[in-house]
């Protein structure tokens, strides 16, 4: 899944709670569910090839996610989320 976001700031960051609703939104127009949660550890540096692992909590279970930014153009940042397998 690709999405974009726009960096907040002059730091070219996407703030963590922009992260955490972005990937939702996107899971549940793909899988037709929204999870309960994602929880991210902080803020999503605006940097080509950059990872940051959070964690999605759906039916009381949770699962794990890799989200990694594919692209950066002035204060867009675009990013896709690719959730473990089970």
């Amino acid at each position: 899944m690709l999405l974009a976001l726009s960096a907040c700031g002059d730091s070219n960051a996407v703030a963590q709670a922009d992260v955490e609703k972005q990937a939702s939104d996107e899971l549940t127009k793909v899988v037709g569910q929204k999870p309960d949660k994602i929880e991210c550890p902080g803020d999503l540096e605006g940097k080509v090839g950059t990872e940051m692992r959070c964690e999605l909590f759906s039916g009381g279970e949770s699962i794990g996610l890799t989200v990694r930014v594919t692209s950066v153009d002035g204060g867009d940042v675009k990013f896709d989320v690719q959730v473990d397998q089970q």
